[in-house]
């Protein structure tokens, strides 16, 4: 039986480690898109659609993993890998 503060850090997990990994992701896709040629507005749109499933991938996988210890080092890192690469793309675009 999980204990409180299990499920407190899970639901957590789910939100705000999964709203970092698509900050990252939006960030990383954006930029991406842009230094593929794309103009700004359509990169942007594509990339919030996009959003939304990944978000939806994310907070579903973070309750359905065994390790909760897991869960916090892919969102956190996933968010802080694709947010730096997506700084470092922009960077060398300007």
């Amino acid at each position: 039986m999980p204990t409180r503060i299990h499920i407190i850090s899970r639901v957590a997990a789910s939100l705000f480690g999964g709203w970092a990994f698509v900050w990252g992701f939006v960030t990383l896709a954006i930029t991406a898109l842009v230094a593929l040629g794309q103009p700004f507005d359509e990169a942007h749109t594509a990339a919030m659609l996009l959003a939304f499933v990944v978000f939806l991938v994310v907070f579903c996988w973070s309750f359905a993993a065994s390790s909760l210890g897991r869960v916090w080092v892919v969102l956190g890192g996933g968010a802080l890998l694709m947010t730096g690469a997506g700084w470092l793309l922009q960077s060398a675009l300007t």
